[in-house]
């Protein structure tokens, strides 16, 4: 099992963070969708479920854990620390209303814990209690996820980011024709959820994402 800091170095190492919520696959499988992203060279995924059992979570987790191993990417769970736990998962990403970040860190001392912010109070609360990374959103309008803040806007997450002190991601709205715009401003870890899943050729669509971001970045 990798430490803490293996799986750092793997978080900073990546690009493309893909979010795979079955509702969002056009009728196929989450492992069909994953494979896909694997064979195309991502480094992490996050599995999201609101819907379905705990039982059908968990195994869905440990079928996406053998997929993720193989590939030698970063598996996170969405919400549920619990299964990500029992699955063998190497992280979790907790949202505001979820398990709070600092008793999940006493429990899985060796995860990725990453936390959902939106503003800076709950930036500061998530760098106080521990979390390994942090995101920001959501950036542009989107229909997968509701929050109460509602879409930020570029120019609110580049004032946010400077009170960050960890790798962090950005997501919410973004597609293919913003990613030249973030790279260029230093945004490495982009999160995406229907631009990947919807994807028609998901491998496809996933190298040439990463490709954007690739001849694009610059660090800030």
């Amino acid at each position: 099992m990798r430490t803490h800091e293996e799986r750092m170095e793997l978080f900073k190492s990546s690009d493309l963070y893909p979010v795979i919520s079955s509702e969002f696959c056009n009728g196929r499988s989450v492992c069909e969708i994953l494979s896909g992203i694997a064979s195309a060279g991502a480094k992490i995924v996050q599995i999201r479920e609101k819907n379905i059992s705990d039982l059908a979570m968990f195994e869905l987790v440990k079928r996406c854990k053998e997929i993720t191993d193989r590939y030698g990417m970063l598996l996170i769970v969405d919400d549920r620390l619990d299964i990500a736990m029992a699955a063998g998962a190497d992280g979790v990403h907790l949202g505001q209303e979820d398990f709070p970040l600092a008793e999940a860190r006493v429990l899985a001392p060796e995860m990725l814990l990453g936390a959902s912010t939106h503003n800076v109070e709950e930036i500061r609360k998530a760098l106080a209690e521990g979390c390994s990374y942090l995101n920001m959103g959501p950036m542009f309008p989107t229909k997968t996820k509701s929050v109460a803040c509602g879409a930020l806007g570029l120019d609110r997450i580049e004032e946010l980011k400077k009170f960050v002190h960890c790798p962090y991601s950005v997501m919410g709205g973004i597609k293919e024709h913003h990613l030249a715009l973030l790279s260029g401003k230093g945004y490495k870890h982009i999160a995406m959820v229907t631009e990947i899943t919807q994807a028609g050729d998901v491998a496809s669509k996933v190298k040439e994402l990463r490709k954007i971001m690739k001849e694009n970045y610059h660090e800030s």
